[in-house]
């Protein structure tokens, strides 16, 4: 689902490899995929591991501008990360722009941790591009189901964060509307200090507070016309089966991700 620019939950249809693998098996690589990054200390690793995700994008046929729009909203933190790394971080100066100095141990660290972001978001990006929020919450559901044995509400947990994620991109979109509606009437929000400001945004935040249990409660009552009662008893019209696609995509996630580490190390 798309909100002017901006990508966020959006699920692209396709019959690629990468669509076909279960999600939970994609949940799982997803969630080690994220934690290898953190475990990378080089730029090896993070290009090892860089590579694998944009095998992984072609694989899937994600086109680049949807890339670039997911990516968007983050751009601004990893430049903002970069420049108070390459400032602050401290080491061999390079120039001087002023009151200012730019290290060189800084730049390095500021375009790793700036890299580091951008997979971040990429791996997470992919993993939504081709999983649709039903098998999501399917995959979520039998990924956590061990834990129902502690009386743990495991489907109705997993329905919230694929609500969650969906509804992420229609309270943007009745943002986007609300601030428009406010424009045209001749309100100004983006002028005058910090506390002005805020007073501004008072006509903004209400309306979206507003739509946003009028959402919620259209949703509850479209479930309870459909007779939900919580996940005890449920069927899935998909049953989710692991084959030898998912052993394959375990190998191949197994290698890149010990292999970025391994490399990351040296």
């Amino acid at each position: 689902m798309q909100t002017g620019n901006m990508v966020i939950g959006l699920f692209i249809p396709g019959d690629s490899l990468l669509h076909r693998v279960d999600p939970r098996s994609k949940i799982v690589f997803s969630f080690a995929f994220a934690v290898a990054l953190f475990l990378v200390s080089s730029f090896g690793g993070l290009a090892l591991m860089a590579a694998g995700l944009a095998a992984g994008l072609a694989v899937a046929r994600i086109p680049p501008s949807w890339l670039y729009r997911g990516l968007k909203p983050v751009l601004l933190l990893a430049l903002v990360t970069f420049l108070f790394q390459a400032f602050l971080r401290g080491g061999a100066p390079i120039t001087s722009l002023g009151p200012l100095t730019l290290y060189r141990e800084g730049v390095r660290e500021g375009a790793f941790l700036a890299l580091r972001l951008v997979l971040l978001v990429l791996s997470s990006t992919l993993l939504t591009f081709t999983t649709p929020p039903v098998m999501l919450t399917d995959g979520l559901s039998r990924l956590m189901a061990p834990l129902q044995r502690l009386r743990f509400p495991a489907y109705e947990l997993a329905l919230m964060m694929t609500i969650a994620l969906r509804y992420i991109p229609t309270l943007l979109q009745e943002l986007d509307r609300i601030l428009k509606a406010q424009l045209a009437r001749g309100a100004d929000i983006r002028r005058g200090g910090l506390v002005k400001r805020a007073r501004n945004l008072v006509p903004v935040l209400l309306p979206l507070f507003v739509i946003s249990f009028r959402h919620a409660d259209e949703l509850a009552l479209a479930m309870e016309s459909r007779c939900y009662r919580g996940g005890r008893g449920r069927t899935a019209r998909r049953q989710l089966r692991l084959g030898w696609l998912d052993a394959a995509f375990a190998f191949i996630m197994v290698l890149l991700i010990g292999g970025g580490i391994w490399v990351g190390r040296l």
